[in-house]
């Protein structure tokens, strides 16, 4: 390949952030001190991440390393393939979000690492839920930038926040609301879609959710009522049954409709705080499977309006 990609092209730059690390119930365990980069020279693209754990409680033995990690990246908007020595796998890019599954030697675990560039560009939604087997370890999650200018801050917000758990408004009813990006299973954009997830609270631990999505032929409508214990959530119907993981400001989703579709989501608050403060920006991720095969992608950003 002569050229980067349009996901390499994307990510291009240095990009910073201090993600934290939970354990499998969602408890905040510690941070992880990150610079992310990847070059393309010669059609050859090699990926670098340096850095190194704060904290960690028990699992500091195992995600905490003495060296950075680099591996090399087959470079395509159709699979990304990550060719080792310290990640083997693939990724592939829906605009500008990408899945990517793949193992980490050092790590000893499987990865599902969600990665989504909001539409400023320079800011990126990231996490990586970790898998020994099918059983979930732990993940990482967090918010990157590559603007050199709001590296400082960027870190002291994930620092202050990043622990903060993934409560959205239990006593102010209104919705977030916004335009996303259709991506189908073959990659290709299939068009816009209007986005609102209405909250209508009920007491501080449930809340009638009503989501609509218009556009792109995804013209849909489901209310569910969900509730919440602790880090996690459950979503008892009407319209849809399944269940979420808090893992800090991210929530992570199972939601089977009444029909033959299923989600499976991540929503993350990107600005909740500490205290009292549900966050009005919501970056969303959406795979719609029909059936167990994979349909469609929805991702976005949405702000709240009360």
């Amino acid at each position: 390949m002569s050229e980067p990609s349009a996901w390499q092209q994307r990510i291009a730059g240095e990009w910073h952030g201090r993600p934290s690390l939970f354990d499998h119930t969602g408890t905040w365990c510690g941070y992880e001190e990150i610079r992310r980069s990847s070059d393309f020279v010669d059609g050859v693209t090699t990926y670098r991440m340096d850095g190194g754990l704060i904290g960690g409680g028990a699992l500091a033995g195992r995600f905490r390393l003495g060296a950075p990690f680099s591996f090399g990246v087959i470079d395509s908007d159709a699979n990304r393939v990550y060719t080792g020595p310290d990640f083997f796998g693939t990724g592939q890019p829906y605009g500008s979000f990408v899945d990517s599954h793949y193992y980490g030697p050092g790590w000893q675990v499987d990865l599902n690492t969600w990665n989504q560039v909001l539409p400023d560009g320079e800011t990126q939604v990231y996490s990586s839920v970790l898998y020994q087997g099918w059983a979930v370890v732990g993940c990482f999650n967090g918010v990157y930038t590559r603007v050199p200018s709001l590296v400082d801050e960027l870190i002291e917000n994930e620092t202050r926040c990043g622990p903060t758990p993934y409560i959205l408004p239990t006593k102010e009813s209104g919705s977030f609301t916004g335009e996303c990006e259709l991506w189908g299973a073959d990659q290709k954009l299939r068009g816009t879609v209007q986005v609102s997830i209405g909250l209508k609270p009920i007491d501080l631990l449930r809340t009638r959710r009503l989501v609509t999505w218009q556009g792109a032929g995804l013209d849909r409508e489901f209310a569910v009522e969900t509730r919440r214990d602790g880090n996690n959530l459950f979503f008892e119907g009407p319209d849809a049954y399944g269940n979420a993981i808090g893992f800090g400001r991210a929530s992570f989703s199972s939601l089977h409709l009444t029909d033959v579709w299923k989600i499976k989501g991540r929503e993350f608050s990107i600005d909740a705080s500490p205290g009292m403060n549900a966050g009005r920006q919501l970056s969303v991720v959406y795979e719609l499977f029909h059936g167990n095969s994979l349909d469609s992608v929805l991702h976005g950003q949405l702000e709240w309006t009360p």
